[in-house]
């Protein structure tokens, strides 16, 4: 399998995502530049990293949206390709509108970076496949607009949809419902605040996040 992670101007964890699903999971990866109109035929799926995307001037994701290669990932998402934002990835995809709601400035407008709890609040998705529904992971985060929200009739809909992925245990940035990731309609784009690619090897404190990209990796053979 094949990744692709997109590279913004201000993004910091694009290395941190290849070398993940590389040398901790055993597959490809090449880095996308953000000016690409497409999407190369041989990349699975694709990776938004977290960061500060063009300094995260005006709002967290709202120039990365112009980018020329978001229109590729819209169309990669629209063909039913694998599609996961973490952090200033997740900010971007509720700012292109493939995920609903917003992320805003944590509740008590700090800066935050430890390591969390979460709960996989569903296994049918093709990024938590490979987990146990109400599994307790560890993955860090480090955000300052973190907190998820969105209009109660959109939250209503996702509890209904089982689109909730994760919830925080400890909710750390006053979340909408402990939101700490959700997925699409069609449950083939995930955005989630926490890191998983940080948590990949034993000297980063916790391998659960192998369980996001082994899941993803799961799923595309499975096709």
């Amino acid at each position: 399998m094949k990744f692709g992670v997109v590279v913004f101007p201000g993004s910091n964890c694009d290395h941190d995502a290849q070398f993940s699903v590389t040398a901790n999971l055993g597959e490809q990866a090449e880095l996308l530049w953000h000016r690409d109109a497409a999407i190369p035929n041989d990349i699975d799926a694709v990776i938004l990293p977290g960061g500060f995307s063009y300094g995260d001037y005006l709002r967290c994701g709202a120039i990365a949206k112009f980018s020329p290669i978001i229109g590729a990932v819209k169309e990669f998402a629209a063909r039913g390709g694998l599609v996961i934002g973490i952090c200033n990835g997740f900010q971007i995809l509720t700012e292109c509108h493939l995920l609903p709601g917003a992320l805003v400035r944590n509740s008590d407008l700090k800066y935050i970076c430890r390591p969390v709890d979460l709960r996989v609040e569903t296994v049918n998705t093709p990024f938590t496949n490979q987990a146990q529904k109400g599994q307790i992971v560890t993955f860090p985060i480090a955000h300052g607009e973190g907190r998820y929200t969105a209009d109660e009739a959109t939250l209503d809909e996702m509890e209904a949809e089982d689109r909730i992925v994760f919830r925080y245990v400890n909710n750390p940035n006053g979340s909408l419902r402990d939101i700490a990731g959700i997925c699409n309609k069609e449950r083939n784009v995930l955005g989630m605040m926490p890191h998983p690619e940080r948590a990949t090897d034993p000297l980063m404190g916790s391998t659960d996040g192998l369980t996001v990209f082994r899941s993803m990796v799961s799923a595309f053979a499975a096709k």
